[in-house]
């Protein structure tokens, strides 16, 4: 298999790529310094750690759409954040929580919110430029069906390090004694899938298109 060409290609994407790259590492270090709890961090930083390789081993062989990247670098920077403070404890998740008057921190939201929004748009491109589907109301469903397998097998994990750990799991729970948490984890993981199909489709097409030099799903 040729790699693909585009703008990810090019030496000017490439110099990017490996910016983001680097600042990524370095904020991920920074994040690790002195956070509130060590186990927890390690847990909520995993994802980037296993990501980064991954997405540099691939670029040349299959580089993906800057939307998809910038997303993944967003959504690292909230797993990050996470794992310094622990949900339950992040600066702007008690901002919003005044803004809201709501009763709990609801940082751990935004998380479960991009756990939807970035796989919608990571599936759709695999699933798209792979040719495994057309665009269309199967694109829609299957997209959807990735973001909640994936929010399911993250509550798995979570229930596992519950039973495991006991009560020295609850910072990783980020519960914050909410009876509904599971299921509301998973609502925001799909409201965060439908955003992601609603909001950023038209412009992933264009990128998909300017990247692999043509429109394969059409």
């Amino acid at each position: 298999m040729e790699p693909i060409p585009g703008a990810t290609s090019s030496p000017r994407g490439a110099r990017a790529l490996l910016a983001a790259g680097a600042a990524l590492v370095a904020l991920l270090a920074v994040s690790g310094i002195d956070p509130y709890d060590r186990l927890t961090w390690a847990a909520e930083v995993f994802p980037v750690v296993f990501v980064l390789p991954v997405l540099a081993a691939t670029r040349r062989r299959f580089p993906l759409t800057t939307l998809l990247y910038c997303l993944i670098f967003a959504h690292a920077l909230v797993l990050m954040l996470g794992g310094a403070y622990t949900y339950a404890r992040v600066p702007l998740g008690f901002w919003i929580q005044d803004l809201l008057d709501a009763g709990r921190n609801p940082y751990d939201k935004i998380g479960h919110f991009f756990q939807g929004l970035v796989p919608a748009i990571a599936a759709r491109e695999v699933l798209v430029r792979g040719g495994h589907v057309r665009r269309g109301k199967m694109l829609v469903f299957l997209v959807l069906c990735v973001v909640l397998a994936i929010s399911a097998a993250y509550e798995f994990i979570e229930w596992g390090a519950a039973l495991l750990l006991g009560q020295g799991a609850e910072e990783f729970l980020g519960t914050q004694g909410y009876e509904w948490d599971t299921q509301s984890d998973m609502l925001y993981a799909l409201i965060g899938g439908c955003a992601a199909l609603g909001l950023l489709s038209r412009a992933h097409d264009r990128q998909m298109a300017r990247l692999d030099g043509g429109d394969r799903g059409t």
